[in-house]
């Protein structure tokens, strides 16, 4: 067998990684612990994999010693070598493929890259749970395969499922959008996809979902993260902000959540017992750990001032249900907070059981018995995986526009097209950021000129766009041939972490050169935006030279290809909005600091997203066109429900408020309505529609709420149809949050809005006497 251990750069070794790389061969990484090879371990119980795990954990902490433990509840965990247990670095990093953002994951030698799949937004955008647990899993692969090449961990801090609540916000290109359905949705599938069948109570990987909670600002007009204390409502809390983080402890069953750094009403996330004991761990149950944000339990003793010592803080943060600190600030002040009599070594003991027990659930004191160590460097950067990533990305384009039927592009007509724009030919800006290092590119310019001939103008030397001198160029280009595609937009120098934007505008020059480029053109002008957030385009949506606007996101890898292949139309596009697009003028009326969803007429307050805000936009939440035409029929509807009430003593007990009734005392068991839709395909061409569920409440107090429910992507061939069944569960889907917090369901007509049809369900009670 061909060794992997030369660290020479001689010929020979170079050829043996070679071979090692195409045999998907690596040098098996030394157990974490137990490795049967040291005498030392044989005799530990916790080493024995036929023992429960929760015996075994408590074997290993009766074990440790208290300096010991207080070292292990960091992100970079020491080694324990008289047990026999090597150190561990918590934090990597997995958004939308492997990354080296956290210190856990190396690049290099036999891994060189991973797969970089377009970031989370875009993904979102294509609305296809079963895409995103299929990202996962491929993920998950990656991450496994350079695990057992010892250059990653398996603690994965991914997804990001904050809302993405103001349009401004630079990580909001993290995430999957700013409804709470569609935010939980894409947590929860993209989670089983990294966590595995959950078989045995095992792990694949163990994700986290972060950042919890009323965590979407980062650095706005001299208000950053580290000081903002998010001032949220218990309604909006429930029903908006903490949706994801429920479904993906809930759904998702994920292994880890992390709290954030910003205060929720004047408290510190990973500081409130409220959020994390109470209800992260005693109403949602998590089974696994809670991890702080990088320094966060620092900066809230440091920034935010909200201890006296650095060791009340470390108390605090221990009390409240935080078992893994990634800092050092845990292990430099526990000790003292234990004998200052603040915490026992008891409460370090809970906080400990909880991590060891996620290790013991990925196999890491299983010895050279590891669960998926046949996976290696050939099953990363796959084929498959690579084409994994284009088909995402073709499924999460947007388009916003199509004057005329301009798109697609015929290669016999539009032989030459002009490719102009400060995003046209780049490669890393696809990725976005919390991304690793990606097995190649093919970027716009590339994946266009293999459909026809091209001709390139930067147009802007950059997306800062701060001088007019190439537009000249660009215009020269626009005048001689048949087509012009567009690429415009942001990059991570615009919307970052720690960057959010002041406005929607495209930076600099960019829509004078977009004017001017269109205003020259010969033929059609395919504007494309490639952007985490969305932007004002409103000079592009009513200006007749701009043919159609594309929404492109950050594409991942292969962002190139899928793009040329919608321009083209060897791909429909069918991706929508996971956001709403805001003009300019109404982020200049609204702060970023207001966390309040709901709008409040009396203080000129629009509310937020596209459930409060009624407002003017550029293009709505859920917009997107396709190629073909697709209508909606229901098939089966049922048009009244009755709910019944769990005992008497709940309807004597306030039940009713404002005729609703609250969900914990309706029996929900059998509440789920079945609707049966056709989707028939009436266009020209085959194509994936996405069937959006909205539900509006009684008219009334509750009326101005208008959620979605469900969504359900099918795809369907010219002149077919398909037919879908959508479930909406009575308590989960009909039901609303009122100011208190509490979840009720309004008695009386609901509007369902499936699709392009409307349907009217009729919601009363039936008094359900229990003995």
């Amino acid at each position: 067998m061909t060794s992997c251990k030369s660290k020479s750069l001689s010929l020979v070794a170079i050829a043996s990684l070679v071979i090692c790389a195409l045999l998907g061969i690596v040098e098996g990484r030394v157990p974490f612990a137990c490795d049967p090879n040291n005498g030392l371990t044989r005799g530990f119980k916790f080493c024995r994999t036929y023992v429960p795990i929760h015996v075994r954990v408590q074997d290993l902490i009766g074990r440790l010693t208290l300096p010991e433990k207080i070292r292990l509840v960091v992100n970079n965990a020491i080694e324990v070598p008289r047990l026999g247990i090597k150190g561990y670095e918590w934090w990597s990093e997995a958004l939308h493929g492997v990354s080296n953002v956290g210190p856990g994951t190396k690049f290099g030698g036999a891994f060189p890259g991973a797969t970089s799949f377009p970031q989370v937004i875009t993904t979102a955008a294509s609305f296809n749970q079963s895409l995103w647990q299929e990202i996962g899993h491929v993920v998950s692969d990656e991450a496994r395969a350079m695990y057992n090449g010892g250059v990653a961990g398996l603690t994965f801090w991914s997804p990001n499922v904050n809302i993405f609540r103001d349009p401004r916000w630079g990580r909001g290109q993290e995430t999957p959008g700013e409804d709470p359905v569609l935010a939980g949705k894409y947590a929860a599938n993209y989670v089983k996809g990294l966590q595995g069948d959950g078989t045995g109570n095992r792990l694949k990987i163990a994700a986290c979902c972060k950042h919890y909670t009323a965590y979407d600002l980062d650095n706005w007009k001299g208000v950053d993260r580290f000081h903002f204390n998010a001032k949220v409502s218990k309604q909006d809390l429930e029903d908006t902000y903490n949706v994801p983080f429920k479904s993906c402890v809930l759904e998702g069953k994920v292994a880890s959540v992390m709290c954030s750094y910003n205060q929720v009403n004047g408290k510190p996330t990973c500081a409130d017992s409220n959020l994390l004991r109470n209800t992260i761990r005693g109403q949602w149950h998590l089974n696994g750990y809670i991890v702080s944000d990088c320094d966060s339990v620092g900066t809230f003793y440091d920034t935010q001032h909200y201890t006296r010592t650095p060791e009340e803080a470390a108390a605090e943060a221990i009390k409240a249900g935080l078992d893994l600190d990634c800092g050092p600030f845990l292990a430099l002040h526990t000790d003292g907070a234990i004998k200052q009599g603040l915490i026992t070594e008891n409460d370090l003991n809970y906080a400990l059981a909880n991590l060891i027990t996620v290790q013991m659930r990925l196999g890491m004191f299983d010895g050279v018995a590891q669960p998926y160590g046949n996976l290696g460097p050939r099953d990363v950067c796959t084929p498959a995986h690579q084409e994994l990533a284009l088909e995402a990305a073709r499924q999460g384009i947007v388009l916003l526009e199509n004057k005329g039927h301009a798109l697609p592009l015929s290669p016999q007509h539009q032989r030459t097209v002009g490719v102009i724009g400060p995003n046209s030919d780049v490669t890393v800006t696809m990725i976005g950021n919390y991304a690793g290092v990606a097995c190649g590119y093919t970027t716009p310019l590339q994946g266009i000129a293999r459909y026809v001939h091209t001709v390139h103008q930067l147009g802007c030397w950059n997306v800062a766009c701060g001088a007019t001198d190439l537009f000249g160029r660009a215009e020269v280009v626009a005048r001689n041939v048949d087509a012009t595609v567009l690429v415009v937009g942001l990059d991570q120098s615009i919307e970052a972490e720690f960057r959010d934007r002041v406005n929607l505008l495209l930076p600099g020059h960019q829509q004078e050169l977009v004017s001017r480029v269109a205003r020259a053109a010969r033929g059609p002008v395919i504007l494309v935006i490639m952007s985490g957030g969305p932007v004002d385009v409103t000079f592009a949506k009513n200006d007749p030279k701009i043919s159609a606007i594309l929404w492109v996101g950050y594409p991942g890898q292969a962002g190139g290809t899928a793009i040329a292949d919608v321009i083209f139309g060897t791909t429909n596009p069918g991706g929508r909005l996971p956001n709403t697009w805001y003009p300019q003028e109404y982020v200049e009326k609204v702060p970023m600091t207001n966390m309040d969803m709901r709008s409040n007429p009396a203080f000129g307050y629009p509310g937020r997203t596209y459930r409060f805000y009624k407002g003017p936009v550029v293009y709505p939440f859920g917009h997107g066109l396709s190629y073909t035409r697709f209508t909606h029929t229901l098939a089966i509807a049922p048009k009244e429900v009755l709910v019944p009430i769990a005992s008497l003593n709940a309807l004597k007990n306030s039940t009713f408020s404002s005729k609703a009734i609250k969900v914990s005392h309706a029996n929900c068991g059998a509440l789920e309505l079945g609707f049966h839709v056709d989707v028939k395909n009436e266009g020209s061409m085959d194509g994936s529609e996405t069937i959006l569920i909205f539900s509006k409440p009684p008219f009334g107090k509750w009326n101005s709420v208008k959620q979605l429910v469900s969504f359900h992507k099918v795809h369907v061939l010219v002149g077919s149809k398909q037919r879908i069944k959508v479930g909406v569960h009575v308590c989960k889907h009909l039901s609303i949050v009122d100011e208190f917090g509490i979840r009720r369901i309004p008695m009386g007509k609901h509007e369902l809005h499936i699709g392009d049809v409307k349907h009217s369900i009729y919601v009363q009670t039936l008094y359900e006497i229990k003995n």
